[in-house]
């Protein structure tokens, strides 16, 4: 059975289905017939769609009945056919649903598009909208979806239609905007929201008019003046003329993207529309799954806890510290760790070597990547293992990449880790396998690192995903997270960074830091998070290898007055000496406000990193 969707939206992102009539088009249902006429001509080519929709991840789909009010279908010749068209339009997509995901009952306005005057006079607009209505009703549908309108006036005719013809359905109402924040009828996003609001919607929201980059501006703005429910659907795009057609030019990918900041801005419903297909909804799906609605302004964490220091101590969330690193962060001390890749085969000989004399050195940790740069190389967990039996006296920080793993395999990873006396561990999303030597290998990413954390946290609070309480006593893993202090949208990723500390991130591990004014700026705007950060550290070996990270690895910002600051080195040693000048320089200055370094050596070289710890005790 199908939960209520609206039970369902206050802890889950729910995915919609996209465009119906681009899908119809490229299989030769041509633009001047009518495509809701379709689900009486050709039911299987509907149902069809449906199913694909549902195959590429949606769990709601949306009836293919936009257009089908008597006005509309009157142009046609089909008035008369608005109820039928309507039940069978449910009918069929209630069928493909074989009742495992919603069924949204599609409804769209009665102005024409063109931007004419050719719409029914207002007093028939209600009337018209509740035969629709009820129709889609009959047949079964689990929701409403009013969608695409621009005129805020004849929503709140169809808002009054839908209370009318079917008040026990949950209903969504969708405006449109343009690239200029505004409805066809100008009304802006706060607008539309303040006219809403008080009437009865459970979820508001925008569809069509334009791409994923405007709607998310719109989400933001809606999310800014209300805590309901909100519902996105952009276009492919804006569409592009070439050869006389209408070409939707964004990516599958870009909306991957785009959906992360989407729901970081409070979306909850996620969808597509105009010249979308299955492969944008997997492109949402392999996003977003498994992530929370930001349902407050993303501040929320931050105007939550007290003002710190940068030395602040934190309370760790188990009853005893469950290491040596947690301990030391828990009382305030400064704490060190070095990162030390798995071996790309058998012999751990070498990496082993290099985390003893790290220990001798005093070091902290050794950080174990997972995969780095989409690479195969040793388990992390079985290198932790060995670092344990064959080094001691110092702790691994294993990192788990959601790249490689799905629900089923991150939760049965980290419960293990954890029986074997892994405690410390960094939830991270993971390199894309197109940036290694594997670019055809199949991405699970069934979570990103903020749902690791949460499941991270769910076991140390002794339940998994699913709510089924753990054999034996909870897991007391010590759960780090990963920040970006120079990325290019600060606002998103400091959003993030509040929602994987209100998921249950301990401490912070930043990537390399060469700018310290970035840093600063970084560090003002997460300060009173209230968890420990370590500066993240990279000594630079040469000038090929300044512009190699900058160039190729993402994240990775080096200022161009570093960069040249390599080149004009003489040959490999003095390069090698100014990168650790360079790393040193940026220890020092960041010194005050952190709680600990995280050190990244090229090619696990620790004879650099244990140079840049010279200057602590200089």
């Amino acid at each position: 059975m199908r939960p209520n969707i609206l039970e369902y939206l206050k802890d889950h992102v729910v995915i919609c289905d996209g465009a119906m009539g681009t899908l119809l088009y490229q299989r030769g249902i041509y633009i001047n017939q009518c495509y809701e006429n379709v689900n009486l001509t050709r039911p299987h080519l509907v149902k069809t769609i449906h199913q694909e929709y549902i195959q590429a991840g949606a769990q709601v789909i949306e009836t293919n009945t936009f257009g089908a009010n008597r006005w509309k279908l009157a142009r046609h010749g089909l008035a008369d056919k608005t109820y039928e068209i309507n039940r069978a339009g449910a009918r069929l997509a209630r069928e493909a649903s074989e009742d495992k995901v919603w069924v949204a009952g599609a409804v769209g306005p009665l102005w024409a598009r063109d931007g004419s005057d050719d719409s029914p006079p207002p007093a028939e607009r209600r009337e018209m909208f509740a035969e629709q209505i009820g129709a889609l009703a009959e047949g079964e549908v689990d929701l409403i979806m009013l969608e695409t309108f621009g005129d805020l006036d004849e929503l709140k005719e169809a808002i009054a239609a839908a209370r009318q013809a079917a008040p026990h359905l949950p209903l969504v109402a969708q405006m449109a905007f343009g690239e200029d924040l505004r409805t066809r009828g100008g009304h802006t996003p706060e607008q539309v929201v303040r006219a809403l609001e008080g009437l009865p919607v459970d979820v508001l929201g925008a569809n069509c008019g334009s791409g994923p980059a405007v709607l998310t501006e719109v989400v933001g703005r809606f999310r800014a003046v209300t805590d309901k429910p909100l519902s996105v659907q952009p276009n492919a795009g804006m569409p592009k003329t070439h050869e006389d057609r209408l070409i939707y030019l964004a990516t599958a990918e870009y909306f991957g993207e785009y959906a992360r900041r989407m729901i970081a801005k409070g979306a909850n419903i996620l969808g597509t529309c105009c010249g979308s297909t299955p492969e944008h909804t997997r492109g949402l799906v392999a996003a977003v799954r498994m992530l929370r609605p930001a349902s407050s302004v993303p501040a929320t964490a931050r105007a939550a806890a007290e003002p710190a220091g940068p030395a602040a101590s934190v309370s760790v969330r188990h009853s005893e510290t469950p290491s040596r690193f947690a301990s030391k962060l828990r009382a305030g001390r400064f704490v060190v760790s070095v990162e030390i890749d798995p071996p790309p085969g058998t012999d751990a000989t070498k990496a082993l070597q290099a985390a003893a004399r790290c220990r001798d050195a005093g070091v902290d940790c050794i950080n174990i990547a997972d995969g780095p740069r989409a690479s195969a190389r040793m388990s992390p967990i079985d290198m932790a293992v060995l670092l344990n039996r064959e080094v001691g006296g110092i702790e691994p920080i294993v990192h788990f990449c959601c790249r490689d793993r799905n629900l089923l395999g991150l939760q049965a990873d980290l419960i293990g880790a954890n029986a074997i006396g892994v405690h410390n561990i960094l939830c991270i999303t993971g390199d894309p396998p197109k940036l290694g030597d594997y670019p055809f290998a199949t991405a699970v990413y069934d979570v990103d690192a903020i749902g690791a954390i949460r499941i991270a946290k769910g076991l140390n609070d002794g339940h998994d995903l699913a709510g089924n309480p753990l054999a034996g006593p909870p897991t007391r893993l010590h759960i780090g997270a990963g920040a970006n202090p120079g990325a290019i949208d600060l606002d998103l990723e400091v959003a993030r960074l509040e929602r994987k500390v209100a998921a249950g991130a301990e401490y912070i591990l930043t990537q390399p830091v060469y700018d310290f004014g970035v840093f600063e700026r970084f560090y003002r705007r997460i300060e009173n998070l209230r968890v420990p950060l370590l500066l993240g550290i990279l000594p630079l070996a040469s000038y090929r290898n300044a512009e190699f990270l900058h160039r190729e690895v993402p994240g990775m910002q080096i200022p161009r007055e570093i960069r040249e600051r390599m080149r004009r080195q003489e040959d490999k040693e003095a390069a090698r000496r100014e990168g650790i000048l360079i790393a040193q320089q940026s220890l020092l200055e960041a010194r005050s406000l952190v709680q600990g370094t995280y050190i990244m050596p090229p090619f696990n070289r620790v004879d650099s990193a244990l140079a840049v710890l010279e200057v602590l005790s200089g």
